[in-house]
Order: structure tokens, then sequence, then C-alpha cells
């Protein structure tokens, strides 16, 4: 359907991208929702051979040179493998790589992103402490300053890839006593002595997918590992906000999509007093809102996409992404629940895969900022742009539409 939105390159790699997808094992799915597989090595390093991962990036570092728009739509093909599947082929090639194509020097680019993007290594990034993840400029992870290396002290946890990661991408405070945007440095930390990862089970969904803690402890980084400049992690940090909420809203869109097939597929053949259940509009409606939320959901992900590409202004991005973020995955958490609840009892248990797509996609709305966050930015984005378009007076003043608009004492504000 949203063909019309992919270049002829596109529509090329999409069809690679499902072969790819079909190739995956089922017992890998369920090893992995057992916690028997901890991390997709076999799957990544397979993507990479196959020249999928980072798509948007240039050729000489591994991609493709194709767009936002080809990005969404293979996180979305990805996605339907399961929600955790492509947050750890996200992690490494949409959210690590970000940072070093974007803010880090050619050397790190070669010695980091191309042959992550072969699927020869692996990485992770580290935000989230145990003292909070929402709040990015809490962070108590420090660097402290050896002269020719750093050295890194502190935890991350919930880190999705980090039993399986090569090196990490890591925030810490470098200028504990500078205001908050001043006081962080991204830094490429290798895995080594120093640095203890530990696989976190017991997760309720998106197992597998090596969610880890990670503790530095004097962890060595040498200089030439800071990405961007010293203090400089907030630049790092904001441009990697549209990798990371616009990608998790693509592959949640994915992940979502094959609950609704399943159910659809369910209700043609269920019967229930004499007929099939999708022939009832208690059952066919629910299948209807779950389809044009998705619908709705390709369209909010494909346009803010290209307005990424088109070069739109940071704010409106900042506004577009968080909306994204926000109505995806909520939209998607609906999706699936229409389509358990349709299948009744039977969508419940593990004989379809409905009950573990409905685990996973709870993630989504948490993750890469909660939608709470979301909509702080959604809101100060929104007023503001109110405040610019009253100014400029750009707009109609729509609020004298009404008959008593003038009337003396009506309107009071204080």
């Amino acid at each position: 359907m949203y063909d019309f939105l992919l270049s002829d390159e596109a529509r090329v790699l999409r069809s690679e991208v499902r072969d790819f997808v079909k190739t995956i094992p089922r017992q890998l799915l369920l090893d992995m929702d057992a916690d028997r597989v901890q991390f997709p090595k076999e799957f990544l390093a397979e993507a990479g051979k196959r020249n999928l991962m980072g798509c948007r990036y240039p050729r000489e570092w591994g991609g493709r040179g194709l767009d936002w728009v080809s990005t969404v739509m293979v996180m979305e093909e990805i996605g339907t493998l399961g929600y955790i599947m492509a947050c750890t082929f996200g992690v490494g090639a949409e959210l690590v790589c970000d940072a070093i194509i974007r803010h880090g020097t050619d050397a790190q680019k070669e010695k980091y992103v191309k042959p992550l993007l072969k699927g020869e290594i692996f990485a992770a990034e580290c935000l989230t402490e145990p003292r909070g993840g929402s709040d990015f400029f809490g962070t108590t992870t420090t660097a402290e300053d050896k002269g020719d290396h750093y050295v890194i002290n502190g935890q991350k946890r919930f880190i999705v890839g980090g039993e399986g990661a090569d090196y990490f991408l890591v925030y810490a405070k470098t200028d504990p006593h500078a205001k908050a945007h001043k006081s962080l440095t991204c830094f490429i930390v290798d895995r080594s002595e120093g640095v203890i990862v530990d696989y976190i089970y017991g997760l309720m969904g998106c197992r597998g997918g090596g969610a880890a803690r990670i503790v530095f402890k004097d962890a060595k980084v040498p200089k030439e590992n800071i990405v961007g400049s010293l203090h400089g992690g907030y630049a790092v940090f904001n441009t990697m906000m549209i990798p990371e909420r616009l990608g998790t809203a693509a592959m949640t869109i994915g992940a979502a999509r094959p609950a609704l097939e399943v159910a659809t597929g369910y209700t043609t053949r269920r019967k229930a007093f004499g007929r099939e259940i999708a022939k009832y509009q208690g059952v066919s409606f629910q299948v209807a809102e779950a389809a044009m939320l998705l619908d709705a959901c390709r369209s909010m992900a494909y346009t803010t996409s290209r307005a990424v590409d088109a070069g739109v202004p940071e704010n409106e991005i900042r506004r577009l992404v968080s909306e994204s973020k926000k109505f995806i995955t909520e939209s998607c958490q609906k999706v699936v629940h229409n389509s358990m609840q349709v299948m009744g009892g039977i969508g419940y248990t593990n004989v379809f895969p409905v009950e573990r797509i409905f685990r996973d996609v709870r993630l989504a709305s948490i993750w890469t900022g909660t939608n709470e966050v979301m909509s702080l930015i959604i809101a100060s984005e929104w007023y503001r742009k109110y405040m610019d378009d009253r100014a400029s007076g750009i707009t109609r003043d729509c609020e004298n539409d009404a008959v008593e608009a003038f009337a003396e004492g009506e309107k009071i504000y204080e």
C-alpha cells in the first residue's frame, strides 16, 4: 500500500529483507523467549552478510546510501520476527552507528561502524542507570581524565544487546560542576577489563535480546574514543533521539502486524453459533479498528521519516518524532489487544504467538524515552509553535469567530 513512497532501490531492499526474515528458524524465536538463547549473534551476523543493516548510511562505511523512508520500511519488516529481534537489529546498526557516523571520526567509523554493519562485531548503547532512565542529565556514571585516557566508573542497566556487545556507547559525566547540558561526554568503550556484563533474566517479554547490567570499574578508555567533543554528549544524544524513537515506532508496527494477521486468519476459520466469527460485527469491527490503526501508524511513520529526509527544522522534527513514538506504540498495543480479544481464550495461550507479541510490545511505550516524556516534548513544541504562529500573524485568529467574541467582561483569565 505504501509502495509509492519507496524508491526502486528500496523496493528491491524490501524483497531482500523479506527473504531474510523467512530464513530465520522458528526455534530461535522460541529459544530466545525461553531464555535459552541470550543474544542472537547468528541472526545479526547473517543480516550483516546480506548488507541489510544501516541502509541509510554512506556506502563507504557499509550502508546503502538510502534514506529514512527506507529505514522505516526495513525496521517494520524485521519487526515481524518479533519486537526483540528488531530491537537487537536496531540498537547497533541504527543507534550506535548513527552516533558515530554523525559525530565520530573517520578512524572510529573504520574501526567500529564498518565491521558492525558487516555483522562481524556487535554494539550496545548505555543510557539507563539504576536510578532511572528518562532523567538523562541525572547520569551518575563518571569519566575521570588521566592524561592520555579516561577512567570510567558507574553502572548502566536494561541495556539491550549488552550481553553480546563487543563495544558500548556510554554517556558519562566529565565535568560534574558544569551545567547539565555541558557536563556529559559520549565514549566508545570496548568490552575489556573493567567492564562487567551480567545478563538480566526475568523480563516479562523481549527475552533473548541480551538485556544486561553493565558495571564499569576503573574502565580505561583512550581519548580518541570520545564521540563528538569533550563535554559534548548532549549534542550526540540530541541527534540520536531520531533513530531511537522513530526506529522504535517503525519496529512496533512490524511487531504488531503478525498479531492482526493471525487474528484475521483465525476469525475466518473459527465458527460460533453456526458461522465464522468474522461475520459478527463484535469481531469484525475490532479487526477493522486494528487495521485502521496500523494504517494510521504507517502514515505517521512515513510522514515523519519524509520530514527528517527533507531537513525539516529540528524543533518540528522533535515534535513529529515524539508524536510518532507515542501514537504508534500505544496504537500498536491496541492492535495486539484487539487481536487477542477476538481470538478469545486460545489467544491467551502459547498455541498462537499472540500472547508473546502482547508481552513483547508492552516494552515499546517504555524504552527509548517513556511516552510520558514524549507528551512533555509534544506539549512544549506545540505551545512554542502556537506562540510563534500568533506572533507572526500567519494564521487566522479563529478565536474571534463567535457571536459574542467581543462581549465585555466575558473573557476573564485571572
